[in-house]
């Protein structure tokens, strides 16, 4: 019976496995070489950018496979970071930088440079706005137009300031981020920055899987096909599908 059920299972997923805020759909590969820094996922495609001096990437990926079809390096001397898409349009951030790149989501070709101040973290988009993370407690809401900030929104968990906000993804209404160095995901209202839950990732890497090199969770997707999300993290062998359990 065991066999018969582990046959029947998506291709590449394992063993499924139940976590208290989510269930683990499946397991596929994942570049061990990908500092993972912003992760995108629409029409079959996963995007993703990648960190580190020197290494730093804006890539197309095969899900299934974790190959990747097509990479564009940054300058040597640039710290690739958040990365969303919107309008056929991939917007990717640098850290330390201050600069923001624009490519065509089919090719990865060049299209437009943009300006901003302080750090670059994670990004995403509400389909209107594109919605930046620096690092701080306080989230950006950017024009995709113009670059200039049209609001900010401080995040709140309890009233209490929360900052080292990371990778971000916004799903049906809401934000999803990644706290830095940690193994959490909070759920955060755009309208509010209040935070409506803490998901716990820890484990989610087997311990087994762990080497020296391997870094912190980080990377959320959305996947709008089967309402589930896509999580990794810096330098991880393998990219999970979560499905996340009813909370209201």
């Amino acid at each position: 019976m065991r066999k018969l059920l582990l046959l029947l299972l998506p291709l590449g997923c394992g063993e499924r496995r139940e976590f208290p805020d989510f269930d683990v759909i499946r397991r596929v590969p994942h570049d061990t070489t990908a500092y993972t820094q912003g992760l995108v996922y629409r029409d079959g495609i996963l995007y993703e950018s990648t960190g580190l001096l020197g290494r730093s990437q804006v890539r197309r990926v095969d899900l299934p496979t974790g190959r990747v079809l097509k990479a564009v390096p940054l300058g040597p001397d640039k710290f690739g970071e958040g990365l969303t898409l919107l309008d056929g349009k991939l917007y990717q951030l640098t850290w330390k930088s201050h600069v923001g790149y624009v490519y065509d989501a089919v090719t990865l070709a060049p299209l437009d440079s943009f300006s901003y101040t302080g750090e670059g973290w994670g990004l995403t988009t509400d389909g209107t706005s594109l919605i930046m993370s620096d690092g701080t407690d306080t989230l950006r809401f950017l024009s995709p137009h113009t670059f200039k900030v049209e609001r900010r929104v401080p995040v709140r968990d309890k009233g209490s300031p929360l900052s080292a906000l990371n990778e971000l993804e916004y799903v049906n209404g809401e934000i999803f981020a990644n706290i830095y160095t940690g193994d959490w995901i909070v759920r955060i209202d755009p309208k509010t920055g209040t935070i409506t839950q803490w998901i716990d990732c820890h484990d989610l890497l087997p311990a087994k899987d762990y080497t020296p090199s391997t870094d912190v969770l980080n990377g959320i997707a959305y996947d709008r096909g089967t309402g589930n999300l896509l999580v990794t993290g810096k330098l991880w062998p393998a990219l999970f599908e979560i499905s996340l359990k009813r909370t209201r």
